[in-house]
């Protein structure tokens, strides 16, 4: 269960990684986009598009990458002052009752309209825009489909912990307001 527990993780730890590239990307090409149009008077759709495009991809695919390293929004008032079982409980319901249901709905929501855009092979539009709308928005079930193995990850990790086969949550890091 360890290794299977490692392997869901290992799948956001290194797309998170490789998508962490494309906010570089984007900030060269928005200086790129400036200097090209205020230094220079020029301009191209497709450039400025293409900025939407990284944008889209670092969150869509940098979600469950976040989520594996507690970055999201979370109202910890109450959840921080629990002892670490009843934190592992809250997580796995959380994840089994909340995060499971709904990335499942966006999956089933999505796949026609994504089936719809390849169809159409969707374009921007634009004109000079980008031709691959059909491909960012693959990206949406995607980002779903990574949020559901993040999640069957933190509620095996949280099941082993309950279970006493994890000696601790191993938090990676600790909730907002608290000391390193």
């Amino acid at each position: 269960m360890l290794s299977f527990l490692r392997f869901l993780e290992n799948i956001n730890e290194w797309i998170g990684r490789l998508v962490s590239w494309l906010t570089l990307a984007m900030v060269l090409v928005t200086f790129a986009v400036v200097v090209l149009r205020y230094a220079f008077d020029l301009g191209w759709i497709a450039m400025q598009e293409s900025i939407t495009y990284l944008h889209a991809m670092v969150f869509l695919l940098g979600a469950a990458y976040t989520l594996k390293h507690e970055g999201h929004v979370r109202v910890d008032i109450f959840f921080r002052k629990l002892p670490e079982i009843a934190q592992a409980w809250v997580d796995l319901l959380g994840a089994l009752f909340l995060l499971l249901p709904v990335c499942g709905f966006i999956f089933w929501v999505s796949w026609d309209y994504v089936l719809q855009a390849w169809e159409l092979k969707e374009s921007s539009r634009e004109a000079g825009g980008l031709p691959w709308v059909y491909w960012l928005k693959t990206l949406i079930p995607v980002a779903a489909l990574l949020l559901i193995l993040q999640g069957l990850a933190a509620m095996l990790r949280s099941g082993l912990f309950i279970a006493g086969v994890l000696p601790g949550m191993e938090r990676e890091h600790p909730p907002v307001g608290e000391e390193i």
